[in-house]
């Protein structure tokens, strides 16, 4: 076995191990070895690096509070669409078997999806766990698969603190990472005037990014594989990613939404399909769709 060949093998088995654990590929990744490429093995070593290095000094109880503070800003730009709790419980229900079965299942005040009220095609998250889907992008959706990918694409940015990563400045850095929790507690040289400021900074970053400039693209690329790797873990078919992308693709329009935040369709779908081949998962599809179906008919188109 030649050193490149080795050296794919060992990066695949290092991915599988930290983002995939509960998926039994080790095998599969041996027996495919000689036939990897070099996009796939970048794709895969760019993931796996990422959950390698996405630890942060921050407690549980921090990220919850920053998150907090982010979901209320965003609440305070889009309404809640409380009209259909049986979806709202459903979408719920997705991200339930997703986080379960993703390498960081239980955060400080648990994972909830909500649904904004909004034709715009959109999805945000924050340290919190609070996962935002617009009713614009829940109705382009046309199997479960494929919102298991929007919720697991979410889920993947918060696992690998991608949020977080946004506050740049050492000043809100040390009010955050110094603070027991966000907004209670000794504040550690601090008085409350210049914690509550820092808070600000570092939710106005973190909105700046979320927002208006978006991760980069090296980010969402990652999400996306994690994203992919969960929805294996828990049953779910990766291709939901894909075809979710191509229903994106097909209303993609530059400036708007997730387009504005995100890299274009086409290219995500590039790396989702290099790497697609690096599951192997009963595809079990037809038993979600009626439920999926029975629940779309309650979303209203407009």
């Amino acid at each position: 076995m030649n050193k490149k060949i080795m050296l794919a093998l060992m990066i695949m088995i290092f991915f599988i191990l930290i983002t995939c654990r509960h998926i039994d590929s080790l095998a599969q990744a041996a027996a495919n070895t000689d036939i990897i490429d070099h996009d796939t093995a970048n794709m895969i070593s760019l993931s796996a690096r990422a959950f390698g290095s996405a630890a942060e000094n921050a407690t549980p109880e921090q990220e919850y509070f920053i998150g907090r503070a982010v979901a209320a800003n965003i609440l305070s730009n889009y309404k809640l669409w409380n009209k259909n709790p049986e979806l709202t419980a459903y979408l719920n229900y997705i991200c339930g078997a997703i986080v379960i079965n993703s390498p960081e299942p239980n955060i400080f005040n648990g994972y909830h999806v909500a649904i904004l009220d909004s034709n715009d095609i959109n999805a945000f998250t924050t340290s919190g766990g609070h996962i935002f889907l617009t009713r614009g992008l829940i109705g382009i959706a046309k199997t479960e698969d494929a919102l298991a990918a929007v919720i697991a694409h979410e889920v993947a940015h918060n696992q690998l603190k991608h949020s977080l990563k946004a506050i740049k400045t050492s000043r809100v850095t040390q009010a955050f990472l110094l603070t027991a929790t966000a907004g209670v507690g000794v504040m550690m040289g601090m008085d409350s005037d210049e914690f509550a400021e820092a808070l600000d900074e570092s939710v106005g970053e973190i909105m700046q990014t979320m927002v208006n400039s978006g991760y980069s693209k090296e980010q969402e690329y990652e999400a996306d594989i994690a994203a992919m790797c969960f929805m294996a873990a828990a049953g779910y078919e990766p291709s939901g990613l894909i075809d979710m992308l191509n229903e994106l693709k097909a209303v993609h329009r530059i400036g708007l939404g997730l387009s504005k935040t995100h890299p274009a369709p086409g290219q995500r779908i590039y790396y989702a399909e290099k790497a697609l081949n690096r599951f192997t998962v009963a595809d079990t599809r037809v038993n979600r769709l009626v439920r999926f179906n029975e629940i779309m008919k309650t979303l209203p188109t407009q």
